[in-house]
């Protein structure tokens, strides 16, 4: 009994003094940070990705737009209509990302001189819903600077609000969702509103009192 006591106590000397494994067992320890930290990077790195396309379909449709010569005709309908190739354009800056999660939403906002807000016009793609015509422009505040620019005036708005699914869905395992807004001043004259579709408006429907 004493001789397998003393073997015992001469097994766990030697145990403690020996350093082979000693690398295994250390980098068992470390593996889940290391491999978190390394599927974070991935999904982190996709997801900045994915929302600097949303900003650049949000600034692109929102830019198109504003450019439109009211001279020129409707956006949307008859010969040379356009806000269908808006969209479409916008709509492939996703890729290799799907675009089945993206919504897209173009608005005419009218800016008074106080500050209120209505809408003159709004569209969206197959996935968005347009916001409704008349109604305030709640997310264009009085106090922000675009409104305070644009005010005797006319606004566009574009939204786009996009569901991001993560890409291995090992550290973030539910949707995101990234959105972003950008405003443009029509570029041939707040006097002069885009006309949509069969919206008919007066010459002076942004600068109206």
């Amino acid at each position: 009994m004493r001789l397998a006591l003393a073997n015992i106590v001469l097994m766990l000397r030697r145990f403690r003094h020996a350093e082979r494994a000693v690398a295994a067992v250390e980098f068992a320890l470390i593996l889940p940070f290391l491999l978190l930290l390394y599927f974070g990077s991935l999904e982190a790195a996709a997801l900045f990705t994915v929302d600097k396309r949303v900003n650049s379909v949000a600034a692109t449709v929102g830019d198109l737009v504003s450019q439109w010569d009211p001279g020129e005709g409707k956006l949307t309908t008859g010969t040379g209509s356009k806000l269908a190739d808006y969209l479409a354009a916008a709509t492939a800056i996703m890729t290799p990302y799907s675009a089945s999660n993206l919504e897209v939403v173009v608005s005419l906002v009218r800016v008074r001189a106080d500050g209120s807000t209505s809408i003159l016009w709004s569209r969206a793609n197959a996935m968005g819903t347009a916001r409704s015509v008349g109604g305030s422009y709640t997310d264009l505040a009085s106090d922000q600077r675009m409104n305070q620019v644009s005010r005797g005036g006319c606004v566009i708005a574009a939204e786009v609000s996009y569901a991001y699914l993560p890409l291995l869905a090992q550290v973030f395992t539910t949707a995101i969702t990234l959105q972003h807004t950008n405003y443009f001043l029509p570029r041939f004259g707040s006097d002069r509103p885009i006309d949509l579709d069969t919206t008919s408006l007066a010459n002076n429907a942004c600068t109206a009192a």
